[in-house]
């Protein structure tokens, strides 16, 4: 084939739709390279989020769609992953050895936040990322409840800083380890925002390429210290279908496109009751008000979560439903929330700060 040829199988490559995704080669890959001659085409291509479970299926998906379009057979297609770090507030730049920062957040409590925070992480890991899940939650911690680890603390070499707990493939820290269980927080803000700064800044992660923050609800003093002075690649808004749960979801939303804080989209968390005995779906919370709001707003649905028993028993034993029954329905659901989640993440503008050299301004 002829550099023209291979134009335009690169033009009609980067304009194919990801099934299930919503979004094109061209938006979320980090490289997409065609190689061909008369008679084959090689396709390499560096998605910039990670999802390993779908591969095989974008794969076959790319070779039938490179076949009808060039009639040629003998295509080969490669994936791999390549997460960077995307841009934050302006004044702010990355945290060391973490690639991305995503806040979960949502205008009032009761909505499931924590639930979905923990596994989307999961389902990140899942697909091949390396994760973390800082629990930010400082008044009624509950994931070291949530991924099996009450009643344990994390380790400190230097007595200055933390190692991060680890479970199920994740690393994790919230001030539930520090404290005990029945121990109320009856701290003022400054000591609460201090204790976020300390969490995120004296734990020692390694190297990763998302840390997930659940968000204590509302939009207070964590809430700005956390837009302000963290540096947040993305937010995510959870809500349930609800006139009341929405109204302060907006809020939520607001707080962030005020402090330039890209929001990657709204989940709907307990969407639709499954009943456990004979499976029948039902919206006892009212419906469309996620759909409603990320219109308002002009910002993707990441995905509509149902309401199950199974998911709360899970969770509540330690082992959340992305882990404890991988090939159910609700943790399909939750896989692709996180995939549309990070392929969202991977539009944003990446970060280059590290690219500078530092400038230093002596006097001669």
């Amino acid at each position: 084939m002829t550099p023209s040829a291979d134009s335009n199988v690169n033009k009609f490559l980067n304009s194919l739709e990801l099934p299930g995704l919503g979004r094109t080669i061209g938006e979320v890959a980090q490289k997409a390279d065609v190689d061909s001659d008369k008679s084959a085409i090689r396709v390499q291509i560096e998605l910039g989020f990670p999802a390993a479970s779908r591969h095989d299926e974008y794969r076959a998906f790319i070779t039938d769609a490179i076949r009808g379009e060039s009639g040629i057979d003998d295509v080969n297609v490669d994936l791999e992953t390549r997460i960077v770090a995307h841009g934050v507030q302006r004044n702010l730049k990355p945290m060391p050895g973490v690639r991305n920062i995503i806040a979960v957040a949502s205008g009032k409590g009761g909505v499931g936040k924590s639930t979905v925070s923990v596994n989307l992480a999961l389902a990140l890991a899942a697909d091949g990322a390396s994760v973390g899940l800082l629990d930010a939650d400082i008044y009624g911690p509950s994931q070291p409840q949530m991924v099996g680890l009450a009643g344990q603390q994390p380790q400190s070499e230097d007595g200055k800083t933390m190692r991060p707990m680890e479970a199920h493939g994740i690393q994790v820290m919230s001030i539930g380890f520090l404290v005990d269980a029945d121990q109320p927080m009856i701290w003022r803000g400054p000591m609460v925002t201090s204790a976020l700064q300390q969490l995120l800044h004296q734990t020692t992660w390694q190297d990763l390429d998302y840390l997930i923050i659940d968000m204590p609800p509302g939009t207070g003093d964590i809430q700005l210290t956390l837009s302000q002075q963290v540096p947040v690649s993305g937010a995510v808004i959870v809500t349930t279908p609800q006139n009341i749960a929405t109204l302060d979801a907006r809020k939520g939303l607001a707080m962030f496109n005020k402090v330039a804080v890209p929001v990657l989209g709204i989940i709907e968390n307990m969407s639709t009751h499954v009943c456990s005995n004979c499976g029948h779906e039902e919206p006892i919370f009212g419906s469309g008000g996620g759909e409603q709001m990320a219109q308002d707003f002009d910002v993707e649905l990441l995905g509509q979560l149902p309401l199950d028993a199974s998911i709360r028993e899970q969770t509540d034993s330690g082992n959340p439903t992305v882990v404890a029954a991988p090939d159910s329905a609700a943790a399909a659901a939750y896989r692709n929330a996180a995939q549309r989640m990070a392929a969202a993440q991977a539009v944003q503008g990446r970060d280059y700060s590290s690219k500078f050299p530092k400038i230093v301004i002596e006097d001669s």
